[in-house]
């Protein structure tokens, strides 16, 4: 599976299971997935080496002009927007830009949709980069990904550089101090050998336990919803996912399940 890579700057409005009408902005190549991530699951399928990643990102200006244009005409159309959405084609905070795109981004939707929320969807593996940390302290919607409790599944579902540990990333997610929202996708599979499950009980009580520290504003829950890189992978049930679900809310955390 090659995946699906979106082929604009800003792409949209789409109907988001999570975040509403959402616009979304790339700041990654149009052509290419640029991740520090190579997730199994990965709907743009596979991370290449890039050998000057500093050469393929998005121009700010560019990303400022075609934000605008699009911004302009919504507002012109009298549309609805929910939420304006760093997502695309790998991790965004990649960009060498990143905090001052997040202030263009913060300036128009406060010009042309000043109730539209300012959304991140982030791997959280940049979190130790001073720029980044602090470009997400001013979104509305800090949404971090967290799909392991044990350092073995975060390796195996995730596979991150092994300079990256998940203890390390836990403790970066937890300097935003509850301001942040957890992100994680639950599954079942086999990928070269491995058995890959994030539902057992040792996986839960662990991933629970890093979720209870972190005291996030809330979790968002969700299965597998597009072919993935890796073959013999499973999609979870609502059900299942709701005994997950219930078991953070116990803690008091809100928990949201999206098919």
């Amino acid at each position: 599976m090659s995946g699906i890579l979106f082929s604009d700057i800003i792409f949209g409005p789409i109907k988001s299971r999570r975040l509403g009408i959402s616009l979304g902005v790339n700041l990654l190549p149009t052509n290419k997935k640029i991740c520090n991530f190579n997730c199994i699951y990965c709907e743009c399928g596979w991370t290449d080496q890039v050998d000057d990643i500093r050469k393929t990102f998005c121009d700010r200006k560019v990303v400022y002009k075609f934000l605008e244009e699009k911004l302009q005409q919504l507002s012109s159309e009298n549309s609805l927007l929910d939420s304006i959405t760093f997502a695309g084609n790998g991790e965004p905070t990649l960009h060498p830009e990143f905090l001052g795109i997040v202030d263009d981004v913060l300036e128009l939707r406060n010009k042309y949709f000043k109730d539209a929320k300012v959304t991140v969807l982030s791997n959280s593996l940049n979190l130790n980069k001073e720029n980044v940390f602090n470009a997400l302290l001013k979104v509305d919607n800090n949404i971090l990904k967290l799909d392991a409790g044990t350092e073995k599944t975060f390796k195996l579902i995730n596979r991150a550089n092994k300079s990256y540990r998940l203890e390390d990333v836990v403790n970066n997610i937890k300097r935003f101090k509850g301001n942040v929202i957890i992100q994680t996708l639950f599954l079942r599979g086999e990928y070269n050998g491995d058995i890959i499950d994030n539902t057992t009980d040792e996986e839960i009580n662990a991933w629970l336990k890093y979720v209870v520290d972190i005291k996030p504003i809330y979790v968002m829950i969700y299965p597998i919803d597009r072919a993935t890189p890796a073959d013999n992978l499973i999609k979870l049930s609502k059900t299942e996912l709701e005994s997950i679900a219930e078991k953070v809310r116990a803690f008091g955390i809100e928990t949201n399940v999206y098919e």
